[in-house]
């Protein structure tokens, strides 16, 4: 069916006797899948059983317009979930007052923070391990692509 067609079948100028998407082997309620088991293609990718919540795996990342949302950071960081601010989006003053809110916060609750990238910080508690990629930098000096 050329596609002029095929347009004045969709507006309905002419009618659509295209079969071929049509399939009348299909049959409802034939699904391969079991009750409860999750659909999967591969059998390497497994469903994970607990949610990311459950298993405490969780980073919120906050975009403050002001100062006022520095509580809604505070309160994240201190259920013990890992924080990315961004301050891209607020004026100079107010995100060094976020900064030093933040400083405060990592200060009193045992926790790190690490600069991500330009006015983007990451707020880490005590029990979480941030890894640097400075690993990856070392395999690559000496690794698979150094012929010489």
């Amino acid at each position: 069916m050329g596609s002029v067609r095929k347009a004045s079948a969709w507006l309905g100028l002419v009618e659509d006797n295209d079969e071929r998407y049509y399939d009348d082997e299909y049959a409802e309620g034939t699904e391969t899948g079991t009750g409860n088991q999750a659909w999967v293609t591969d059998p390497r990718v497994q469903v994970a059983a607990e949610t990311a919540e459950q298993q405490d795996r969780r980073i919120a990342t906050v975009t403050p317009d002001s100062f006022r949302d520095a509580r809604a950071i505070g309160e994240l960081f201190r259920d013990g979930v890992p924080v990315i601010v961004n301050l891209t989006a607020m004026d100079p003053a107010d995100a060094k007052r976020v900064v030093d809110f933040a400083a405060g916060l990592i200060f009193g609750l045992r926790g790190s923070i690490d600069r991500v990238a330009t006015r983007v910080f990451l707020l880490s508690p005590a029990d979480t391990q941030v890894v640097a990629g400075e690993a990856a930098a070392g395999r690559r000096a000496g690794g698979f692509f150094n012929q010489s």
